[in-house]
């Protein structure tokens, strides 16, 4: 009886904490520019992505169709799951918030 009771305050424990687990992903921000010199390609552009570098280029055609400069990246809890935006790096969100509180926004 003893041993049931032990497993039985195992299992809540672990709920209590399965309910309490949260996941993250980190955003990577890339400069990314065209190896090919069409017209339509001679522009760079940033791109925020949760792929990491390796697979970015692999995935967008390799090292022979793209330069890609990693700019930045940063951590964001919960899932991108069902079309959820990205969060924003942390550091511009503490700047929003502080325009926020003084007014400027």
């Amino acid at each position: 009886m003893k041993n049931q009771n032990s497993i039985k305050l195992f299992l809540v424990f672990i709920a209590f904490w399965a309910t309490s687990v949260q996941a993250e992903y980190r955003v990577y921000q890339y400069y990314v520019k065209s190896r090919f010199s069409l017209p339509q390609d001679k522009n760079s552009y940033i791109v925020t992505s949760t792929l990491d570098p390796v697979s970015y280029v692999a995935y967008h055609g390799g090292y022979d169709s793209l330069k890609v400069d990693l700019i930045r990246s940063w951590t964001c809890v919960g899932h991108t799951g069902a079309g959820k935006e990205l969060c924003e790096p942390v550091l511009e969100s503490f700047n929003e918030q502080e325009r926020l509180n003084q007014g400027r926004l």
